[in-house]
């Protein structure tokens, strides 16, 4: 049986108490046998050297992003308080609002009001990184932008900084605004951001992103530094375009409209 947090605390706790000091302390935890689940990653993990989505808008239609917005927001318990300070990791928006750079008075009808899924870009050079003060925000070796909750202390310069909008505050507790709470994703508390992570949980699981098994297609996962990859191979045979690419965050989301 392994060692949890609560009892590693409860060690150091006791050695403190007891005056033995820090060393003491680490010896506890070398005795302690360690589960081959702590240290051994799943094989059937999905891995990548640099994760990308591309979303490709002209098969998606609004009931298709409805789908994808319940299923993200039902798994990572994401409160649905219908206020102003609502959370969201994936919503959508229409085109002036998701691509301001690239607005003109001759895009069609059709594009002008279509819904476009909007989510945390994950950027090569993501700013929210380089502004949090307690790394609370860090960017993975596969180039996933993540949230430690037990860090963040509720500063926003994430959001002030994100120049996307992805991030949202928790003002209240979220809790009593979740529908049905997933037991699988832990809830979170008062006081601190979340935003999409490319759900994480579920590629350590072997199962692409949520939004990505809903989408029939329509979104598109993969290994941007594969020139092999279903990702690689349909920006190759596809024009794409980027949000707000300009101010030189790279996102790592893109939109085939």
């Amino acid at each position: 049986m392994g060692i949890n947090r609560r009892e590693f605390l409860k060690i150091v706790g006791i050695s403190a108490v007891a005056g033995l000091g820090g060393t003491s302390a680490v010896e506890l935890l070398r005795r302690a046998p360690v589960e081959a689940s702590q240290v051994s990653p799943n094989p059937k993990a999905l891995t990548a050297k640099r994760w990308a989505m591309v979303i490709d808008t002209r098969k998606l239609t609004e009931a298709d992003c409805k789908r994808m917005i319940e299923a993200c927001h039902r798994i990572h318990n994401v409160p649905d308080i219908g206020t102003k300070q609502d959370v969201k990791w994936i919503w959508t928006e229409e085109y002036e609002h998701a691509f301001p750079d690239d607005m003109n008075k001759f895009v069609s009808d059709e594009v002008k009001h279509k819904p476009f899924l909007l989510l945390c870009n994950h950027c090569d050079e993501p700013a929210c990184v380089r502004v949090c003060p307690t790394k609370a925000t860090y960017k993975r070796a596969d180039g996933i932008v993540m949230m430690d909750m037990h860090r963040c202390i509720g500063c926003r310069f994430c959001m002030a900084a994100c120049p996307f909008g992805a991030r949202s505050f928790n003002f209240g507790d979220p809790r009593p605004y979740i529908k049905e709470e997933s037991r699988k994703y832990p809830t979170r508390m008062r006081g601190v951001v979340e935003k999409c992570t490319f759900c994480t949980e579920r590629l350590e699981e072997g199962l692409m992103p949520a939004c990505v098994e809903v989408s029939n297609g329509g979104l598109i996962f993969g290994d941007l530094d594969d020139p092999n990859s279903e990702v690689r191979q349909v920006l190759r045979s596809n024009y794409s375009i980027r949000r707000k690419p300009n101010l030189g965050t790279q996102p790592c989301v893109y939109y085939i409209v």
